[in-house]
């Protein structure tokens, strides 16, 4: 790298097919010496975004890289709570993928919002529930601008996602919440209990159940109930743990 600055017709921030500058690639994969080195040149923008609007921190932050999320927070001209062309931040690729570091790193620089909407209403919270990152979970719920029941542009919050995904330890985490409805339907009239039955969840069905706020036999709108969606997926556990609710009808 050295060698090439040395040369009049290297242009140290020249972008390829996808918009990506020699920046954005050190960046997304951790080359740290590389990214000093091109940090140090006035002609290279550390901020500057691909064809896709994802800038060098956003890469960082997706492929876990601390260190160079570390070195890209500290300069002044980057933005730290850029979106990309699905509206995602930093943050919400960080959450996505379960990058607890840095994830706690973005969290500590002011200019963040923890609660922004992705093009699909979809926060990083969201992200993070139906992805199981348990731990990253842990620190946006920490937070006291964050929403943990906050319905995405379908109507499915963090719990929804959470269930539909199978994952136990997320859910667990947010039916501690006092502030996440249990029972809540998506615009489809599908309630988190809907989608781990109809994915046969059975563990995620049992912590479900053992709520009195949650309905073991509401139907959609489609009319099809938590038992119905199981029974057409062949989950039997599921059915048995519904089929053991007074409430629910095996006829409806």
């Amino acid at each position: 790298m050295s060698l090439l600055f040395r040369k009049k017709y290297v242009n140290p921030d020249s972008p390829d097919g996808d918009g990506q500058t020699p920046l954005s690639w050190a960046a997304r994969n951790g080359h740290d010496r590389v990214v000093k080195l091109l940090l140090g040149r006035k002609d290279v923008t550390p901020d500057r975004p691909d064809g896709y609007g994802r800038t060098p921190l956003l890469w960082a932050s997706q492929n876990g890289r601390d260190r160079t999320v570390k070195l890209l927070l500290g300069l002044k001209d980057v933005s730290p709570d850029w979106r990309d062309y699905r509206g995602q931040t930093p943050l919400s690729r960080a959450a996505w993928y379960g990058h607890d570091g840095i994830v706690r790193l973005l969290l500590e620089h002011k200019d963040i919002s923890p609660d922004t909407l992705d093009n699909y209403g979809q926060t990083p919270l969201s992200w993070a529930a139906w992805n199981g990152n348990d731990g990253v979970v842990k620190l946006l719920l920490g937070r006291d601008d964050v929403s943990p029941d906050r319905p995405d542009r379908y109507g499915q919050t963090p719990l929804s996602w959470a269930t539909g995904g199978g994952c136990g330890g997320v859910v667990k985490l947010l039916l501690e919440r006092g502030d996440v409805s249990p029972d809540k339907p998506d615009n489809y009239g599908q309630t988190p209990l809907s989608w781990a039955a109809r994915r046969g969840y059975g563990r995620v069905v049992e912590l479900l159940l053992e709520r009195e706020e949650v309905s073991p036999n509401k139907p959609d709108n489609d009319g099809r109930t938590p038992l119905s969606w199981a029974a057409r997926g062949g989950h039997t556990r599921v059915v048995e743990l519904l089929l053991g609710q007074e409430e629910v009808s095996p006829d409806k």
